[in-house]
């Protein structure tokens, strides 16, 4: 995905409450040499944050008619409005090693012996992994077969087939699940039927008699 920036010479919070008046955002690019102070269009920059491949994809940043290769690495939002409050980018190019949040996609989900044959539910455990690898390897997401997958079965990050030089961080967890499997829950037995009204009981002889001593 590209992008354009433009150089940001004013900083502090008066000028960024400027840039932001202006429907700008104040962001930093940092890394492979000194950080650069930059500024963004908001409606453009808004938009861009909705597509997945803008978090977890190398970008092309034109900045002074050059162009660079960024990763996202921060940004802040309003608390309780749609405005982006500021945006911090990462300069990378094939040799710098990353660590990045990247987005799961299954797939195959309905073919699977699990949910077309036994009727199970499938969880998704987790959505994203954390992964390190060189920039120039760093894929948009990672695509899960559950096409296999059977009942009684998980998917654990063992299973996945990467591609060499692609590590999933796990933070000390041996062999963290990614997809369970388990039996849809057994349908609730029918309510019993509402048990009918007794009859009204017939009057007794002594009211019978109450009534004919009014008469």
């Amino acid at each position: 995905m590209k992008f354009v920036a433009y150089e940001r010479k004013l900083q502090g919070t008066g000028a960024s409450r400027r840039l932001r008046n202006a429907d700008k955002v104040p962001g930093i690019v940092y890394g492979a040499g000194t950080p650069t102070m930059i500024e963004l269009d908001h409606n453009a920059l808004f938009f861009a944050l909705k597509k997945e491949a803008f978090h977890s994809s190398i970008l092309e940043m034109e900045l002074g008619g050059k162009s660079q290769q960024v990763l996202l690495r921060d940004y802040q939002m309003h608390a309780f409005r749609p405005i982006v409050l500021h945006i911090d980018f990462q300069r990378v190019d094939a040799t710098t090693k990353v660590t990045k949040k990247v987005p799961l996609h299954f797939v195959n989900e309905e073919n699977s012996p699990a949910v077309k044959t036994d009727k199970c539910l499938v969880n998704h455990v987790v959505t994203e992994l954390l992964i390190q690898c060189l920039a120039s390897q760093l894929p948009e997401h990672l695509t899960i077969d559950l096409s296999n997958l059977a009942k009684g079965q998980s998917l654990h990050v063992s299973d996945l087939k990467l591609a060499e030089g692609i590590k999933v961080v796990t933070h000390g967890k041996k062999d963290p699940v990614i997809v369970s499997v388990s039996m849809q829950a057994a349908e609730e037995e029918a309510a019993p039927a509402p048990v009918a009204a007794a009859p009204a009981a017939a009057p007794t002889k002594a009211k019978k008699d109450e009534k004919q001593n009014k008469k």
